[in-house]
């Protein structure tokens, strides 16, 4: 069955909660544990450079995000959503930014395999190996026009985090037809096909390496481009992984707001141990309280949209209520983020404390537009509950 061109495997109702599994680890959140030991330790360091060391670099990849969502023919992981968003979680409880490049990476990995084999090949086949990081970019800007055997590329994408460490990068662009409005595609190019100019200048991620990608005239063949429309559908005639055929909307807002879970979790540490002598009082104590309610919740809805995704409940309900959760656990959590820097006062705030580092990151992450109430959630879950717009 099918609904708006998505493929419906399951239906339940919209109230039902699925309990998280860890049955099937691959081993990937056990190495988020000591990647998010490493990350912490550089944390101070990569949000004063403005870009992650290469050890955390090399240590997301090591770790094995890269290849969570690849095909096992590759070497790949075949991961669960579940288990990607733990370990996501567990390292922004270090350094968000690094918990932030380890989703997209994971992310990226399954957006590129709908391309066609060949175009897995190239990324993934002989030489290449289940590792390989993509950056992506995915709003639309720049163009694309037809050339023999692929697409000429032209184009500036913001906002493309990740790119610094990144072998490839992938870029969605227009494409005009003979009639009606251009369609749009992703188009995947090799480092060295583009240039990157640095304008990520955020208050907090600043270590993302959210930068421009530019692409001047570049010749994109046709197994490295496919259709926008497959991804967003979560139609994928080159792969049967599960994973590799998911609806967009179900995802979107789980890629970004997990590592944003993490940093809360972090930030509760931090004002925690702030909390001594006299700013141990009953006010500090019940907004400590308050903070954590909020990000346990978070919590929740975060978990409750990764086992959608793999009990693959891929009904307009249940996307639209993963939509909703990622939407308002953001909201929930920069609350949170403003309860602690309350609660710890002048001293959270100084250079030095990582609570002010945490609560940067956390209000710069849930202003993605993948976290917006306006333009990820209110339509369709209104739709939900309130049936459709006369």
């Amino acid at each position: 069955m099918s609904v708006n061109g998505s493929v419906v495997e399951a239906q339940a109702p919209v109230t039902a909660s699925v309990a998280p599994s860890v049955a099937g680890d691959t081993g990937l959140f056990p190495a988020a544990e000591k990647l998010r030991a490493l990350a912490a330790r550089h944390a101070a360091d990569a949000d004063t450079t403005r870009v992650l060391s290469r050890e955390v670099t090399e240590a997301i990849r090591e770790a094995g995000f890269a290849r969570h969502f690849v095909a096992a023919r590759f070497g790949g992981t075949e991961g669960t959503f579940d288990e990607l968003t733990r370990a996501v979680v567990a390292v922004g409880e270090g350094c968000a930014a690094s918990a932030w490049c380890a989703s997209l990476a994971a992310y990226s990995a399954r957006f590129a395999s709908h391309l066609p084999e060949e175009g897995h090949q190239a990324l993934w086949g002989a030489g290449a190996g289940p590792d390989t990081v993509v950056a992506t970019g995915l709003m639309p800007a720049g163009r694309a026009k037809a050339a023999d055997g692929g697409w000429r590329v032209t184009g500036q994408w913001a906002y493309v985090s990740g790119v610094d460490f990144a072998d490839w990068v992938m870029v969605c662009a227009a494409v005009a037809g003979q009639d009606g409005p251009p369609a749009l595609r992703f188009f995947t190019l090799p480092r060295g096909a583009y240039t990157v100019r640095e304008t990520w200048d955020s208050v907090g991620m600043r270590a993302t390496g959210s930068h421009t990608v530019v692409v001047d005239d570049v010749f994109v063949p046709r197994h490295l481009s496919f259709d926008r429309a497959d991804m967003l559908t979560g139609r994928n005639g080159a792969s049967t992984v599960p994973a590799h055929n998911v609806p967009f909307q179900a995802v979107g807002g789980l890629t970004f707001i997990a590592p944003v879970v993490g940093a809360a979790v972090g930030a509760l540490a931090a004002c925690a141990g702030s909390i001594t002598g006299r700013r141990r009082n009953q006010t500090a104590e019940l907004t400590v309280v308050r903070a954590s309610g909020r990000i346990d919740a978070a919590r929740h809805l975060v978990t409750e949209n990764a086992a959608v995704l793999d009990g693959r409940l891929f009904t307009p309900e249940h996307m639209a209520r993963n939509e909703r959760n990622a939407t308002f656990a953001a909201e929930m959590l920069r609350e949170a983020a403003s309860l602690l820097v309350g609660a710890a006062g002048t001293g959270g705030l100084g250079e030095k404390h990582e609570l002010q580092r945490f609560w940067r990151d956390i209000t710069s992450a849930t202003s993605h537009v993948a976290l917006q109430y306006d333009t990820a959630a209110r339509k369709n879950y209104a739709a939900v509950l309130l049936g459709p717009e006369e």
